[in-house]
């Protein structure tokens, strides 16, 4: 599997940004695939997950209610929609996935994800 995250950039704060992770040469229906941040000198923080079998979703408290990830099956692509942006989301998102996974709950162990994109900023002044 390969991803290939887009859409970071530059925004003010309470405004909106979509990322976008393409993912390539899976063909099982039945792992997760999670964004995660790090800003410099901050440890990794996941930020959102979604079971690709049956879309359920896990976030952050801290995005919760701001952020929503979802998924095009048919373009095996994964979105993170980002509004009300702060400037403490302002950091470098990871789009990362697992292997097969039978359960939706795993998407929360964060050990399980083993491919990972090359990153995009996100930088809200």
């Amino acid at each position: 599997v390969q991803l290939v995250e887009s859409g970071g950039g530059s925004v003010q704060a309470g405004g909106s940004l979509r990322l976008s992770c393409a993912a390539s040469g899976s063909t099982s229906r039945r792992y997760c695939m999670g964004w995660f941040r790090q800003a410099p000198g901050k440890e990794r923080e996941r930020v959102a997950a979604i079971y690709t079998s049956d879309g359920t979703t896990y976030y952050a408290d801290s995005v919760k209610g701001r952020f929503t990830i979802s998924q095009d099956n048919a373009k095996n692509t994964v979105y993170l929609q980002m509004n009300s942006l702060k400037p403490e989301d302002t950091a470098m998102y990871y789009c990362a996935s697992t292997a097969r996974t039978w359960a939706s709950y795993t998407c929360q162990q964060t050990y399980r994800y083993n491919t990972w994109g090359q990153g995009t900023q996100v930088t809200v002044s």
